[in-house]
C-alpha cells in the first residue's frame, strides 16, 4: 500500500497541481488531504474546483472551519486589500478566509467547513489537522522563543491520547516531520502551498521551512512497517508570489518565494 499525504494547500493551485503530477508519476494507491484547503490570497476557487473533482478523503482544517464564520458581505477588492481589514482581523488572522468567501460559492464554503475533524481512512491509520481534539493546536511542536520546536515525547503522547494507531497523519504547523512514538509513526507532510507564515496570536511565532517548494509525504507499507519520503516539489512560485502581491499581501509573496517571513 502506498499513501500520499498532502496538507495546508491554502489556495495555491499551482503548487497543488505540481504535487499531484509528482504523485501520479511516483504512483499512490490513496491520497489523503489533511485540511486548510483554500484560505489565503491566491486561488481559492480554482483550488476548490481541483480538489472537488478529485474527491479525496479530507479532514477539516482550522481555516476550513472558519470559512462560514463571517458573512460574505464584502466586494472582491475589499477582500484583497489588507488596508480594508480592521486591526482585530489582522491580529486574529481572519483575513485568510476573506478572498475565499468572496470568490467561492457559499455552498463550497459550507462543504469545507463541514468536513470531518478526524478520519480513519484505512485500518491502523488516523488522520486529523492539528490534534485529534483541536484543529488549532500543534501536535508535534511547541512555541519556543517565537519559533516552532519539536515537542517532548511525553507532550506529544498527551496531545495524541490513548489508543495510538500504527500511523498518525497530522498537519497545521506546515513543518515536514517524521516522529516515532513507541510503536506509532507520526507524519506531518508539510505544506503544499504556504512554506512560511507568521502567527500573531499569543504566543506569537513564525513557521519557516527556508525553501519555497511544495511539500508532501509518500508512505509505503512494507509488511506492516511504514516507510516515509518527505518530498519537495518545484513549481512556479514566482507566479504565486505575483498573485499574492496583486491581492495586497506582500508578506505572503515573500513567504511563497523564500520559505521565510523576513
Amino acid at each position: 500500500m502506498r499513501l500520499a499525504a498532502i496538507a495546508d494547500i491554502h489556495g495555491n493551485v499551482l503548487a497543488l497541481n505540481a504535487v499531484l503530477v509528482d504523485i501520479a508519476r511516483r504512483g499512490a494507491d490513496l491520497t489523503i488531504d489533511l485540511g486548510d484547503c483554500v484560505s489565503g490570497p491566491l486561488w481559492p476557487a480554482e483550488t476548490y474546483a481541483r480538489l472537488h473533482a478529485l474527491q479525496l478523503p479530507t479532514v477539516r482544517g482550522n481555516h476550513d472551519r472558519l470559512l462560514v464564520k463571517l458573512a460574505r458581505t464584502m466586494g472582491a477588492s475589499e477582500a484583497n486589500a489588507s488596508t480594508a481589514l480592521s486591526a482585530a482581523e489582522q491580529a486574529s488572522g481572519s483575513w485568510w478566509e476573506k478572498l475565499a468567501r468572496v470568490e467561492m460559492a457559499a455552498s463550497a464554503c459550507r462543504a469545507l467547513a463541514a468536513l470531518p475533524a478526524v478520519l480513519r481512512p484505512l485500518p491502523g491509520v488516523l488522520a486529523f489537522h492539528g490534534t485529534p481534539s483541536d484543529d488549532q493546536a500543534y501536535l508535534l511542536e511547541d512555541v519556543v522563543d517565537g519559533t516552532l520546536r519539536l515537542a517532548e515525547e511525553a507532550t506529544i503522547a498527551c496531545r495524541l491520547g490513548v489508543g495510538m494507531p500504527p500511523l498518525v497523519l497530522c498537519a497545521h504547523s506546515h513543518q515536514p516531520r517524521v516522529v516515532t512514538l513507541g510503536a506509532t509513526l507520526i507524519v506531518n507532510p508539510g505544506s503544499v502551498g504556504c512554506p512560511a507564515y507568521s502567527d500573531p496570536t499569543s504566543p506569537a511565532h513564525v513557521s519557516e521551512t527556508g525553501a519555497p517548494h511544495a511539500r508532501y509525504a509518500l508512505l509505503d507499507d512494507a509488511n506492516g512497517t511504514w516507510t516515509v519520503d518527505l518530498i519537495a516539489v518545484a513549481y512556479d512560485w514566482a507566479r504565486a508570489a505575483e498573485r499574492a502581491h496583486a491581492n495586497g499581501r506582500p508578506e505572503w509573496a515573500l513567504a511563497v518565494m523564500t520559505g521565510r517571513v523576513g
